[in-house]
């Protein structure tokens, strides 16, 4: 992954929430630049999504509409 990238995913992961924050802080810090590039695009699929849409899906408290981020939200959840 670029320098560029990685400080584009960085800067979306800033959520108003502060749940989303800790969350994705932590997946970053601990999955960080070994992301691969499915991961990625997962991340922005799910960064798309407004902050409480975003925490229902990583509470569990809703299931996603796209199947292709639940590999990643398991990741999140686990976080």
């Amino acid at each position: 992954m670029t320098p560029e990238r990685w400080n584009r995913i960085v800067w979306r992961c800033r959520r108003g929430m502060l749940e989303n924050d800790i969350v994705l802080t932590r997946f970053l810090e601990s999955k960080g630049c070994a992301m691969t590039e499915e991961e990625v695009t997962m991340l922005d699929r799910l960064l798309d999504l407004a902050d409480h849409e975003l925490w229902d899906l990583i509470a569990g408290r809703c299931d996603p509409q796209d199947p292709f981020v639940v590999p990643l939200l398991a990741q999140l959840r686990t976080a």
